[in-house]
């Protein structure tokens, strides 16, 4: 079992979190149970399965819960994107946080490869 706190990953994917629901505050009040409800699940999703994925006796479904979490990552950043189209978020308020989606992607898929690598 490995500790998910001392993971670099899930501690970027909490501040990631954070920053999308300051971000979600920016939404209409009538996308609360809508958009707003999407983003912040995606966004907690993220370091939930990470977490998830660290009580797994093995590393092949260690690496399967770093693929739901990176899927949970393309969908928040789909709902961003559909945010902007909508003109709910501007976007420069969204520059940071695709940013950092990006930024715990590329650190969710080296982890994936190298457990792949043995």
């Amino acid at each position: 079992m490995r500790d998910f706190r001392k993971l670099d990953i899930w501690k970027d994917s909490i501040d990631l979190v954070k920053e999308v629901y300051l971000l979600s505050e920016k939404l209409p009040s009538e996308e609360k149970f809508g958009l707003r409800s999407q983003i912040t699940r995606a966004a907690v999703s993220v370091p939930s399965n990470i977490a998830e994925g660290c009580s797994r006796n093995s590393d092949i479904e260690f690496k399967r819960f770093l693929e739901i979490a990176m899927g949970s990552l393309f969908e928040l950043e789909t709902q961003l994107i559909i945010s902007k189209e909508l003109g709910f978020i501007e976007p420069e308020a969204l520059m940071s946080v695709f940013q950092n989606i990006e930024k715990e992607a590329k650190m969710i898929n080296g982890l994936i490869n190298k457990i792949k690598q043995g």
